[in-house]
């Protein structure tokens, strides 16, 4: 896989990401779950940057960025806010693993933003009630 095709993949992830945690902020309350969605938004802006960036690095990289789709399925019924929490985090174990699929297909500045960003999906999963792990994003070695 060369870089251009890796930043392509993550692009997509990102894609897919925003819109989920579009409907993850539209199923959680905000004064029900005060924390619940302030972790949401924060997830949701550091991933409509992350998004970006992407863009910018495919076209850097000589290619067309990848579209959108026009909506994305959700794995599972999201009804309450365990539900919700649960598929954030899941969310951000998925990104963790795209991005580190990066790292391993690039170098210089693309791997370096790469690996930042892996590391802030990583430790966001703890804000989501995930657990630590010894080496997150990366299930091959645990």
């Amino acid at each position: 896989m060369s870089v251009l095709d890796a930043l392509q993949t993550t692009l997509a992830d990102e894609h897919a990401a925003l819109y989920t945690y579009g409907v993850l902020g539209a199923r959680t309350s905000q004064s029900a779950t005060p924390a619940l969605f302030d972790a949401l938004t924060a997830g949701y802006r550091r991933h409509r940057a992350r998004r970006d960036q992407l863009r910018l690095l495919v076209e850097d990289a000589g290619g067309e960025p990848v579209a959108a789709a026009p909506a994305y399925e959700l794995d599972r019924r999201l009804l309450r806010a365990t539900q919700v929490q649960a598929a954030a985090l899941d969310l951000e174990v998925a990104s963790a693993e795209t991005l580190l699929a990066l790292v391993a297909q690039s170098s210089g500045s693309v791997r370096e933003w790469a690996l930042t960003e892996a590391t802030w999906s990583a430790s966001w999963q703890l804000e989501l009630g995930g657990a630590a792990e010894a080496w997150p994003g990366a299930p091959e070695l645990a």
